[in-house]
């Protein structure tokens, strides 16, 4: 309610602005300097403000490095490929200031240096061949140079060792929660085809259970991985296209209707360590101060007042009105620690009705 009674305000102001400029122009009718022509006094006037503009954008760009710089979202990947993920990202983030830093400079600059004056006539020529050349080979250059390794790092990260003998799961994606399977003992997953579902007898994936190898697949709500262990994602959707998004694990892949498609990583870092990092400590304790503000409304809807870091398996496509609330805990242990919570979980068959 604040933020429309704020937005109201501010449109009202800006109302007000603009009928008092309509009022001043209006009153300066029958003046001499009622024109619609620049003089030089005009251009003046509007290249000192272009350099203005451009000092602002450099120190609006100066604080935003300063306070928020350090850019926590690239620098807390879980996963193998995910420092490279990162470091495409921050090349790309540093070309991008650089050529926004000296494109806005010759903009405004030529605008100031350019400006109309009377007496001074502007020189055409129809093409300068070094100049163009110059350029169009650069961005050439650079592009080239970003999207060939950007294809390196995505085949890197694409390009599954199966010498490392990794562990399958499906993610199975409806409208509005995930639901994982395991591929069991033989690490091999079951058939499985919506036209085989059946809520009748809880089959709500459509694995076949005629198939020998989904006889040990074990389908659960809650998503555990041991930490170092490559781990293989099929991906299937039962209704609208979604996108499987693991940011702690920089991977995300789309989930669609009558297709298997397939993600991999290996997790390095546990649930617990991510846990104890600065920047995750810091992001906790602010939004425990925000939730305690609140903890009637928090309590009431029933959630727990505490909050608590947890990987997250997120929908990142807008894929219906609970699309908001589509998630997955992720849990990244020891090996030790998941094998304890495997031999906890009822295979397929038994958790049939």
């Amino acid at each position: 309610m604040t933020a429309l009674l704020t937005i109201i305000i501010v449109l009202f102001v800006a109302v007000a602005l603009w009928q008092m400029v309509k009022i001043f122009d209006l009153a300066q009718v029958g003046t001499a300097t009622n024109t619609q022509v620049a003089d030089d006094q005009d251009n003046k006037i509007n290249g000192y403000l272009m350099m203005g503009f451009l000092a602002f954008i450099y120190i609006m760009t100066i604080l935003c490095f300063w306070y928020i710089g350090d850019l926590p979202l690239l620098s807390n990947a879980a996963s193998e490929h995910g420092s490279e993920v990162d470091n495409l990202m921050i090349i790309s983030l540093v070309v991008i200031f650089i050529v926004q830093t000296i494109t806005q400079f010759l903009l405004h600059y030529f605008a100031f240096k350019y400006k109309g004056e009377k007496g001074k006539k502007a020189f055409f020529y129809a093409d300068n061949n070094t100049l163009e050349f110059i350029w169009t080979i650069i961005p050439v250059i650079v592009l080239a140079g970003l999207i060939i390794y950007g294809l390196f790092t995505w085949n890197d990260i694409m390009n599954i060792d199966e010498d490392e003998d990794p562990m399958v799961i499906e993610l199975y994606a409806q409208q509005f929660n995930w639901k994982a399977r395991y591929s069991g003992q033989d690490n091999v997953l079951g058939k499985a085809n919506v036209r085989l579902i059946d809520i009748d007898r809880a089959n709500i994936l459509g694995v076949d259970e005629d198939d020998p190898n989904a006889q040990d697949d074990i389908i659960v709500s809650e998503l555990h991985l041991p930490v170092g262990k490559p781990v293989v994602f099929k991906m299937r959707s039962q209704d609208v296209l979604h996108s499987a998004y693991m940011p702690h694990f920089r991977a995300q892949m789309n989930c669609v209707p009558g297709m298997v498609t397939q993600f991999g990583f290996t997790p390095t870092v546990t649930t617990e360590e991510m846990r104890q990092t600065p920047e995750i400590v810091e992001k906790v304790q602010g939004i425990n101060e925000l939730r305690r503000e609140r903890a009637a409304e928090i309590q009431e809807s029933g959630q727990e007042l505490i909050y608590e870091f947890d990987y997250l398996l997120l929908c990142n496509k807008i894929c219906g009105t609970s699309h908001y609330n589509m998630q997955m805990k992720i849990i990244v242990e020891t090996q030790e620690e998941y094998d304890a919570w495997i031999k906890e979980q009822s295979t397929f068959p038994n958790s049939l009705n």
